[in-house]
This record gives C-alpha cells, sequence and structure tokens, in this order.
C-alpha cells in the first residue's frame, strides 16, 4: 500500500508543472486568446501599429516558428478552399510535399494541412490550422520548424489551435 500511495504521489509530483506551465496569452490589439503550453514559447513580435499579427517561436526559430492571420473571405468560401490555395503558394518552397488534410476539433472547429520543404538544406515541417470563427473569418494558426522538432511538439501545437477562442 505503501509503495502505491509513494507512486501516486511521485506521479502527481511529475504532473504539478506541467499543468501550471500553460499560460493564457492575450492582447489589447487582438480579438482573440489561446493558452501557450510551455514557458519555451515566447512572443518575438506583438501587435501594434507596425505588426499586425504576433509571432511565437518554440526556444528558436528552427525548433518551431508561430504566426497566426485572420482570413477574411466570402460567405460560401469553404476552409477547404482557402486552404487549397494556400497550398498552391506553397507549392514554390523548395522541396515541397504536400501532407495530409484532417478535421480538427476546439473551441473552433476546421482543418489541419501539414506539408514539407527544405530551408537551408534541412527538411522542414510545415503545419497549418484553419479555424472557422464564423462564415466570413477564418484563423489561420501557421507552425513551421525543423521536422524532427516540430513533430515532436505536436501536443503544444494541437493545445494552442485547441484553446484558440474568441473574446
Amino acid at each position: 500500500m505503501r509503495r502505491v500511495l509513494a507512486f501516486v504521489l511521485a506521479l502527481f509530483a511529475l504532473m504539478t508543472p506541467l499543468a501550471f506551465a500553460q499560460q493564457l496569452y492575450t492582447n489589447d490589439r487582438l480579438e482573440y486568446s489561446f493558452e501557450i503550453p510551455s514557458a519555451t514559447w515566447r512572443a518575438i513580435n506583438e501587435p501594434d501599429a507596425a505588426h499586425e499579427h504576433p509571432e511565437f517561436v518554440y526556444g528558436d526559430r528552427l525548433d518551431g516558428y508561430l504566426t497566426i492571420r485572420k482570413e477574411v473571405v466570402d460567405a460560401n468560401t469553404t476552409i477547404a478552399q482557402l486552404s487549397e490555395s494556400d497550398q498552391v503558394k506553397l507549392r514554390f518552397l523548395p522541396g515541397f510535399v504536400e501532407g495530409k488534410q484532417e478535421t480538427f476539433n476546439g473551441r473552433l472547429d476546421g482543418i489541419t494541412v501539414s506539408y514539407e520543404f527544405v530551408k537551408t538544406g534541412k527538411p522542414m515541417l510545415g503545419r497549418t490550422y484553419y479555424l472557422r470563427a464564423d462564415n466570413r473569418t477564418i484563423y489561420s494558426l501557421r507552425f513551421t520548424g525543423l521536422r524532427d522538432k516540430i513533430s515532436r511538439i505536436r501536443n503544444q501545437t494541437d493545445l494552442i489551435a485547441r484553446t484558440f477562442k474568441l473574446k
């Protein structure tokens, strides 16, 4: 019984820092907020008169880079159509390989699209979350980084997108 209790306490001690590491990101200039899963994520550009969109890095830009865009579309434009038009632009990246599209559920529902490319001779991975706010507004959360590193933080990119909400 003592071993079980010791194991449970040790497990709780390990999990406690993870639970408290998340913090809410918000800015008065933005219409949305989301949770940042760890202190390794930091803002490198805050919205101001010169920069309309926030940008974040996970330690280093090659380890993980996030930019968020608000896309205003026609009322009859689907998320899939927006992602396809983005893919047309991305095809010009060196070594571009189109990935799969998946449905995504969070506070705002949408889809994710993954792709691979090469930057400075290194294999990179891009993952974009397209989240529909209303029939004319879609937010795109664009993550890029080294393929092996961005794959390791997939749970964190999913958490950011899952907790993304309008104020």
